[in-house]
């Protein structure tokens, strides 16, 4: 059975030359020790972006993913929290029951995260932008490897108020609440900017967490005006005016990047971090700004099937690309990615090794992203939500319902957008994936305090 380790080895070994070009070229990044600029969107859906081709102009992602390496099979977690940990440990968030959005204490105390990796090995390390990975006082940015903080703690805030639904303050920088005026994207990039520019001499690591195209969306009309007459949804016309503004700010700190200098020596990556959103949820508890807004489809996953806390494609399968000039060519990534894949990966790239076995689920898949290498075997992914289980072996994905529903198969490889269930007609490749399925939760555990 090919299985994770087995994926691994496969990425390290090859035949001749190609081996030794592309250790020199691991071995070269590596030296140069890269900036890492981490962008993630909150409930970006598949077709929700310009280069797939959409109504929603994205100028600048489309510019990265044009001149860049796409990800035109990158999972991450149907829902926010469990992305956000997946990336932040290299590990499947149900390893620390988490399935869902979630609050209190996250990670375990000797939890070592990304930046706590990257802060041990020299970098500079920051965040801008939405947490959700704990909640304050103990459980906040500076306690788990940021040397730099700033945005807010919770799942969703107010863009102007960036007061949390129940109308709890979580605006802060370095872990400290405070109040500051202005649309929350905008903050967010201006500190992104700031960060940047303030630089030292170590190696940055900025992880940049847009609130956007979470609800709820207020957007000024320089945003929305563009789209007016293009939906006649008006929930996807705040959608997409909050996404165009992201794309400008993700702009701003690409310019800031080149005006420093820096651009050729950083690695960008964008990533949404679920599905889009099904239905508009209800904005009462923001203190009535928004009136009674409908519930009227929201996110554009088209083609894949599902939604944001689905396991099917459309909740799991989102945008994304790595960019750094002179080292990624422009391309299409050739194999399946996992956001559990980003922590083995970028400490590879930065020459960090882990003192001790940190249990990750992820690979490192810069020769993947680098088009140098390319697995040998079928890969197996993992997931476990409140509602089902779903595994991906190789292009087969099974799907098993927590309350007994006929577990679901499919071949992602003629049937990416799930339309067929092959599972009565392959009971043999069934019985090989639940037993799969049945190995991966090994490890997984519960957890009792997690809340929406």
């Amino acid at each position: 059975m090919f299985g994770r380790r087995d994926f691994l080895k496969t990425l390290a070994v090859g035949a001749g030359g190609a081996v030794l070009a592309r250790a020199a070229a691991q071995e070269n990044a590596a030296a140069r020790r890269p900036n890492i600029v981490f962008i993630i969107a909150d409930d970006m859906g598949w077709a929700d972006v310009g280069y797939h081709g959409q109504a929603i102009t994205t100028p600048n992602i489309d510019a990265l993913a044009k001149n860049g390496v796409r990800f035109e099979q990158h999972y991450v977690m149907p829902t926010c929290t469990p992305t956000r940990v997946g990336l932040m440990t290299g590990r499947y968030p149900s390893r620390f029951g988490v399935t869902s959005p979630a609050y209190g204490q996250i990670f375990d105390e000797d939890t070592i995260t990304l930046a706590s990796a990257l802060q041990k090995c020299g970098y500079d390390t920051a965040i801008s932008g939405k947490w959700h990975m704990g909640s304050p006082p103990e459980c906040v940015p500076l306690n788990y490897g940021f040397k730099r903080s700033y945005g807010y703690f919770h799942g969703q805030i107010d863009p102007y108020t960036h007061q949390y639904k129940t109308g709890e303050r979580c605006w802060h920088r370095n872990d400290v609440l405070l109040d500051e005026d202005g649309h929350a994207t905008d903050l967010i990039t201006d500190e992104a900017v700031r960060m940047i520019e303030t630089q030292g001499d170590a190696p940055l690591f900025l992880y940049v967490a847009y609130s956007v195209p979470h609800y709820p969306l207020d957007e000024p009309a320089k945003w929305t005006a563009p789209y007016d007459g293009v939906f006649d949804d008006p929930s996807r016309r705040w959608l997409a005016a909050s996404i165009s503004h992201m794309d400008d700010g993700i702009g701003r700190i690409v310019a800031a990047l080149e005006r420093a200098g820096k651009r050729q020596d950083t690695l960008v990556v964008f990533v949404s971090d679920n599905g889009g959103q099904k239905t508009w949820h209800s904005t009462k508890h923001y203190d009535g700004r928004y009136g009674d807004r409908p519930h009227t489809v929201l996110g554009d996953n088209r083609p894949l099937r599902g939604w944001k806390g689905d396991v099917y494609e459309g909740g799991i399968r989102v945008p994304a690309l790595a960019n750094w000039p002179g080292v990624l060519k422009p391309g299409t990534a050739p194999a399946p990615v996992h956001i559990v894949d980003w922590m083995p990966t970028l400490c590879g790239l930065a020459g960090c090794a882990p003192e001790r076995d940190l249990h990750w689920d992820g690979a490192d898949v810069w020769p993947l992203v680098t088009g140098e290498g390319r697995p040998a075997g079928p890969r197996t992914l993992y997931w476990k939500t409140p509602g089902a289980y779903a595994l991906r072996h190789g292009d087969w994905k099974l799907i098993v319902d927590h309350k007994g529903k006929k577990p679901e198969l499919y071949d992602l490889s003629s049937d990416p957008h799930e339309t067929r269930d092959l599972a009565a007609e392959q009971p043999d490749r069934l019985a090989e994936l639940r037993a799969l399925l049945g190995q991966h939760t090994h490890g997984d555990r519960e957890r009792s305090s997690a809340r929406g």
